[in-house]
């Protein structure tokens, strides 16, 4: 075990947040609807992520963007908690991988939703933010994959069922949020009141509002009754129609 102290390990969070920030500011969506000659932010909701990437190019472009997106919000996590694993603050028993992770993973958010790169114009950060929660928990205990996993597969039959993907989306981040909350709550049930334990709580805080914040206009829509709707099946079939088209046109071209 090692101890550190702020004055020691300050400009390493810095390193980190800045790092991560830029780490958000790269639009995967943005880049693969580039490559088909296509702008995802002039097309359907405008929104550079899964959604609106699924409904416009296709289910497998849109959940390769999801793959991609939690990439960028689970790799500096997975970094961030490696830098500074089984490492306390000094006259602590905190853990700096708990602070570390979460700053990371906030950083990747915040550049993910206020990009410099795009007139601090980006995405919603939903798959950023479901990327740094399920790597941030599996880098607590290998089990928590299990509480991932569960998440997921009811996220994906809520969207299924419902077809409001936007909500269904929020909730699982939350979900998330409050589960890694429980966590913190339990390991530090004795020192709620340290400072560093009150950050680590207000990250999960911010990371909740930026999400359900970014989409404020989706909620809007869902209250009014035009909210869009994200039809697994609907996508699933058009996806099929493209590929029986694709094959038709090879056979054409082979005769």
């Amino acid at each position: 075990m090692t101890y550190l102290s702020f004055s020691q390990t300050w400009y390493y969070f810095l390193i980190i947040a800045v790092i991560s920030y830029f780490i958000g500011c790269i639009n995967f969506a943005l880049i693969i609807s580039r490559t088909k000659k296509n702008d995802i932010t002039k097309i359907g909701s405008g929104n550079p992520g899964t959604l609106n990437m699924s409904r416009t190019f296709g289910l497998k472009v849109g959940l390769l963007t999801l793959f991609l997106d939690m990439l960028k919000g689970g790799i500096p996590t997975l970094v961030a908690f490696l830098c500074f694993q089984n490492a306390y603050f000094e006259g602590t028993t905190i853990l700096i991988s708990h602070f570390a992770m979460y700053l990371a993973g906030l950083c990747v958010i915040i550049g993910h939703i206020f990009p410099c790169t795009l007139n601090f114009r980006g995405g919603k950060g939903i798959a950023s933010t479901l990327g740094v929660f399920a790597f941030a928990l599996c880098c607590q205990g290998w089990y928590y994959l299990f509480a991932v996993l569960g998440v997921g597969v009811i996220t994906v039959f809520y969207i299924f069922k419902t077809e409001w993907g936007s909500m269904g989306s929020l909730l699982a981040v939350t979900v998330f949020a409050l589960i890694q909350g429980v966590i913190f709550y339990v390991t530090y049930s004795n020192i709620l009141t340290n400072v560093y334990v009150i950050v680590c709580f207000m990250f999960l805080f911010i990371i909740c509002l930026l999400t359900w914040t970014a989409h404020r206009a989706n909620l809007f829509r869902l209250l009014a009754g035009e909210e869009h709707h994200t039809s697994v099946k609907k996508m699933t079939r058009k996806e099929k129609r493209e590929q029986k088209r694709l094959d038709n046109v090879k056979q054409e071209e082979n005769n």
